[in-house]
């Protein structure tokens, strides 16, 4: 065939780079402008909570003009009026510094006595007991310093038979569990995440014959979930994730 033929001609299309330009600009700025935003608001959220317990006297904008008001360069450039700024991540700070004291006092012998005394009259209230216990397990699951965390990988079927889903092996049943269930074979305890967000699921005790172990990374199978089937590791370089539909070595 002619390869001038106007028939094969591309049709030319004056838009389509400035198109795909701008689908690939947002690929970057969407993530990074979101993630800024998420920060941003967080801090604030925090300089919020924390600022109204600081005295006025030491605020930012306080600090500033004590110290620097009276100087001409001052003057110079905020005039005769006081600058008022709002500085974020104050709030943070104190945050953080006010966490790490508590900290260090709640590691000595007086700090633990305090601690368990007031955990021990927290314990005879009714309400306040669920929800502090509830909030304290959270806490003690996501901050501890320990290396537990989820060893592999696996499939199970859910919600019925034939439809598999991705999970995550927690450790093998214990105790009562273990026992109650009429199965002549280990019961492994799996969490199995929701779509795209893993943090919630369900916990579900499975027999052992009924779990497919995968070969991936749980990081590989989180970002699986999390992109809803359209992220797949790459089988050659795990840190490479290729997107689903695309085929070929």
């Amino acid at each position: 065939m002619d390869e001038h033929d106007p028939h094969h001609r591309r049709r030319w299309r004056p838009f389509s780079g400035l198109r795909n330009n701008f689908l690939a600009g947002l690929v970057i700025v969407v993530p990074i402008a979101i993630t800024m935003w998420m920060i941003w608001t967080f801090v604030g959220w925090i300089d919020s909570w924390v600022l109204p317990f600081v005295p006025g006297a030491y605020h930012p904008d306080a600090l500033i003009n004590r110290f620097f008001g009276d100087s001409a360069w001052f003057k110079w450039i905020f005039g005769e009026e006081e600058v008022s700024v709002n500085i974020r991540g104050v709030g943070v700070v104190l945050f953080l510094l006010f966490t790490v004291l508590v900290g260090w006092i709640t590691k000595g012998l007086i700090g633990r006595s305090l601690l368990h005394w007031a955990e021990g009259l927290v314990d005879r209230m009714p309400v306040v007991r669920s929800l502090y216990n509830g909030i304290k397990q959270i806490a003690e699951t996501v901050f501890a310093q320990t290396e537990t965390k989820f060893d592999k990988a696996c499939l199970v079927e859910y919600p019925r038979k034939g439809i598999w889903a991705i999970a995550f092996v927690s450790t093998n049943a214990r105790g009562e569990i273990d026992q109650r269930i009429p199965v002549d074979e280990p019961i492994i305890s799996v969490f199995l995440p929701t779509t795209p967000n893993p943090t919630s699921g369900f916990l579900l005790f499975v027999p052992q014959h009924s779990v497919i172990m995968l070969d991936m990374s749980v990081e590989d199978a989180a970002k699986l979930v999390i992109s809803a089937g359209l992220v797949y590791p790459n089988p050659k370089d795990p840190s490479k994730a290729k997107p689903a539909g695309i085929t070929g070595k």
